[in-house]
C-alpha cells in the first residue's frame, strides 16, 4: 500500500481509535491533518507520527489543527490552513463522535413504580441534542467542507466511523445509538450522491474497544470488570474486547482505491461477532 502524496484529513484525531488510524496510515507515506477539539491531544499524535517518519522508508508526516466539528466556520478555517500546509484533501475520515452523560439513563429498562437516578423521562434536551450534533453534524459539516476538494479528482474517498449499535441499539444510550444509526444511513446516502463524482463513501462500525470515553463503564475503580462488561463479553462470540490495531485492515482496505475501487456505501462491522449473535 502506497499513500505517498495523499492528503488525509481525520477529525477526532486525538482519540484512541482515530489516533491509531492516523499513525497507521502515516506509515505508508500519507500527509495527515489531525483535526481535534483539544489541540494538545492532536499535537501529541502529530509529534509521534513525525518522529516515527524519520525512521520509515515512506516518510509520512502530520500536523495538528484545532477544530470544532459542529461549527462550520471553525472547519472552514482549518480547511484553509490544511490547503496552505498540505494541499487538497484526498481522503476524509470522520472520526469525531461520542456520548454525553446527560443523554444516558441509569437504568436499562423502565419498570413502572420503581424510581431511578436518571430515567428516560428525565433526560435533558440539551444533552440529547449535543450527542446528535457531535455525531451527525460532526460528520455532515466536515464532509460539506472537505469533499469539495475531491470533485473531479481520482482516488478520493470518505470513511465515516459508525458503531455496531447502529445495527442493534444498546441500553442506556438512546441518543448515541440513534445518532450512529444516522451516520450509517448518511454514509449510504453520500455513497449514492457522490458516485457520479467518483468519490467512494464507506464506514466502519466498531464493536467494543476500550477507550478513554468508555473505560469507566467497562471497569470498576479497582480494575475489575463491571457488570456491563460481563454482559458485553457474554454477547460477543469471540469473548473479548477488540484491539485498536484490529481496525486497521478494514480501514486500509476501504481507503485504498486499488483494493476497494468498486466498494462504496458499505458499513462494515468489526465487532467479534456481536451483531451476528442472537443470544441463543
Amino acid at each position: 500500500m502506497n499513500l505517498s502524496n495523499k492528503i488525509i484529513v481525520i477529525t477526532g484525531a486525538g482519540g484512541v481509535i482515530c489516533s491509531g488510524i492516523a499513525t497507521e496510515l502515516a506509515k505508508y507515506g500519507a500527509k495527515v491533518a489531525l483535526l481535534n477539539r483539544t489541540l494538545e491531544k492532536a499535537q501529541t499524535v502529530a509529534d509521534k507520527i513525525n518522529a516515527d517518519g524519520e525512521t520509515l522508508a515512506n516518510k509520512g508526516c502530520a500536523k495538528a489543527y484545532h477544530v470544532n466539528v459542529v461549527d462550520k466556520a471553525s472547519i472552514e478555517s482549518a480547511h484553509e490552513q490544511v490547503l496552505k500546509d498540505f494541499g487538497k484533501c484526498d481522503i476524509l475520515i470522520n472520526g469525531a463522535g461520542g456520548n454525553n452523560p446527560a443523554a444516558t439513563t441509569s437504568n436499562e429498562t423502565f419498570v413502572p413504580g420503581e424510581t431511578y437516578e436518571t430515567d428516560f423521562f428525565s433526560l435533558q434536551e440539551e444533552g440529547v441534542r449535543s450527542v446528535f450534533d457531535l455525531n451527525f453534524l460532526g460528520t455532515f459539516l466536515p464532509t460539506q467542507v472537505f469533499a469539495q476538494d475531491m470533485i473531479g479528482r481520482k482516488g478520493c474517498s470518505i470513511l465515516n466511523i459508525s458503531s455496531m449499535n447502529a445495527f442493534t441499539p444498546l441500553t442506556k444510550i438512546p441518543a448515541y445509538s440513534a445518532a450512529k444509526s444516522a451516520v450509517s444511513n448518511f454514509t449510504e446516502w453520500l455513497a449514492v450522491h457522490f458516485a457520479p463524482s467518483g468519490i467512494r463513501v464507506n464506514a466502519i462500525a466498531p464493536g467494543f474497544f476500550v477507550t478513554d470515553q468508555n473505560k469507566s463503564l467497562l471497569f470498576n475503580p479497582d480494575g475489575s470488570p463491571s457488570p456491563r462488561t460481563k454482559k458485553i463479553l457474554a454477547a460477543t462470540p469471540m469473548n473479548r474486547f477488540g484491539k485498536i490495531e484490529e481496525l486497521m485492515g478494514a480501514v486500509k482496505l476501504l481507503v485504498s482505491e486499488e483494493n476497494a475501487g468498486f466498494i462504496t456505501g458499505v458499513v462494515l462491522p468489526i465487532d467479534g461477532g456481536f451483531n451476528a449473535y442472537s443470544g441463543v
